[in-house]
């Protein structure tokens, strides 16, 4: 009975699909009693769940709880009488909403926990390496040494009636790229004309009326500021209205100086950006590259274990093709890492001030590849998810069938391993022999397979076979086919002697299987 009540709280940390996964966030489970054991307080991540057992009591009836709850035979507390909405009563019982508050401030103290030690994770790899971390806290320094810097000019040597326009304009054009930053420059420059002198206008047509003057510009450049041209420095023409009507300042002399303050902050926030450690998105490509083929290589790796040993179900088959279709989460991260790459070397010196960096990413037809490998990988978890069930779609292949598909998954993935390892330019010669046997073994077994399908004798179940290895010969084609050239440089050349050694011979009908021809390199 305890088991199937445990069971009813944990239902909430079952995800989509039937996989296992972290619970949904916001909740605190604590036990009450029968006929309801378990109740849930939405409290916070990211320990959602706490879920509170049955009071320790030693032999003597005595213990750590003891003093506080008066267990039934079955080991709950004992039920409160009706109406009774907190507090201990006299008899010693502890109320729900007692119990539920000791559970919430226990879950909320580790939500507390995990941000600090989120932050010091964020902190060591920002002093260990380079990266991510240490790119953020790069940005960070320059945004404050721009705004510093302006200010120091403006403020302090050329004694401007309105400084913080400098610093403020300097601030915000430190950007993600160098070319985001000559572009909101030029963005924010027009905004900054326009909100200047609308407010001077309006101050002037009003005599002088500060709330006049907001009546009549705010509405105008707050619609102005929507405009899509003007991206996100549209709202600063109503920001600068709001600065000159304010300070009372609204001849043509000082409106002057706000356009001059507002020039140097620019020129100073873009020369900063641009000429102090220019930043170049190049990492980012190499990081999602790299996780195609290890993603990729842990379905696998999941997937056949589950095949050989024969225990899957419908909810392991819907949790394998779940993870497939993520990876369509990464090809995305993947073409908004090209993106970045290719905006951060427009108007960027960082390539040639830089003597050392980031080496540049592979060509985008590695892309390419990873796009039709991914969807061939989803289209296997898919026809597998429909054979699982009572409910399947399809008839499941026979277990040995499944045994030997398992073992080829295993060499696909061995395949992405290896592959994952070149990308990172990590051991390469022994990767490159590990890729070299796997494509030869994975070969090997898919033309086994391929003989046994043409001898099954259930349609139905050949059905299923049949599209199985249709998307593995496809898949096994493209990891053997990959933009690297030194991935299989070495193996090209002893494929094309086989080759040429097997078209002299006569009837020779070329090579077996998904090798195909090589190409689009």
């Amino acid at each position: 009975m305890r088991q199937r009540e445990r069971q009813e709280c944990s239902k909430a940390v079952r995800l989509p699909g039937g996989r296992s996964g972290p619970p949904r966030p916001y909740y605190a489970c604590a036990r009450v009693g029968p006929p309801r054991p378990y109740a849930c307080a939405r409290v916070g991540p990211p320990r959602p769940y706490a879920c509170a057992g049955p009071p320790r009591v030693d032999a003597a009836g005595g213990g750590r709880d003891a003093a506080a709850t008066s267990p039934d035979d079955h080991g709950y507390p004992a039920r409160r009488a009706p109406g009774d909405r907190g507090g201990p009563d006299p008899h010693g019982k502890v109320s729900r909403e007692a119990e539920l508050a000791e559970a919430s401030g226990t879950a909320g103290w580790r939500w507390v926990w995990w941000e600090v030690a989120a932050v010091g994770r964020t902190v060591r790899g920002a002093v260990r390496g380079s990266g991510p971390e240490r790119d953020t806290v790069v940005q960070s320094l320059k945004a404050a040494g721009a705004a510093v810097t302006a200010w120091a000019l403006t403020g302090w040597w050329l004694n401007a009636p309105l400084a913080l326009m400098a610093p403020w304009t300097a601030l915000a054009l430190v950007d993600a790229t160098v070319y985001r930053s000559l572009r909101s420059g030029l963005q924010q420059l027009v905004v900054i004309v326009l909100g200047a002198l609308l407010a001077s206008a309006a101050m002037a047509a009003t005599d002088g009326s500060t709330l006049g003057a907001m009546l009549i510009v705010l509405p105008v450049m707050t619609l102005v500021g929507t405009h899509r041209r003007l991206g996100a420095q549209g709202i600063y023409g109503a920001t600068t209205a709001l600065f000159v009507i304010t300070y009372g300042a609204y001849s043509l002399t000082e409106v002057g100086h706000r356009l001059m303050e507002t020039a140097i902050g620019a020129v100073i926030g873009i020369a900063v950006n641009a000429l102090i450690l220019p930043p170049v998105h190049l990492r980012n490509v190499h990081d999602q590259l790299r996780r195609l083929p290890r993603e990729s290589a842990e379905l696998l790796q999941i997937m056949a274990q589950g095949l050989r040993d024969e225990e899957w179900s419908a909810t392991d088959a819907a949790g394998w093709h779940d993870r497939g279709r993520r990876l369509g989460q990464v090809l995305r991260a993947l073409a908004s890492a090209r993106e970045w790459t290719a905006e951060s070397s427009r108007f960027n010196p960082g390539f040639r001030l830089r003597r050392t960096g980031p080496p540049p990413p592979p060509p985008e037809k590695a892309d390419a590849v990873w796009e039709r490998a991914v969807a061939h990988l989803q289209a296997i978890t898919r026809t597998l998810a429909g054979t699982a069930g009572e409910k399947a779609r399809l008839t499941a292949p026979g277990a040995a069938f499944l045994r030997r598909y398992a073992d080829l998954a295993d060499e696909a993935a061995t395949l992405c391993q290896a592959e994952e390892d070149l990308l990172a330019d990590h051991e390469r010669a022994e990767a490159g022999q590990r890729y070299r046997r796997a494509r030869a073994r994975a070969q090997e077994l898919y033309d086994g397979l391929a003989d046994d399908f043409r001898e099954q004798r259930d349609p139905p179940a050949a059905a299923a076979s049949g599209e199985l290895l249709v998307e593995m010969k496809q898949l096994l084609h493209e990891l053997t086919h990959f933009a690297e050239p030194d991935a299989s440089e070495s193996a090209e050349g002893a494929e094309s002697a086989e080759s040429a050694e097997k078209a002299r011979k006569p009837g020779a009908g070329g090579i077996r299987g998904g090798r195909g021809r090589r190409g689009g390199r």
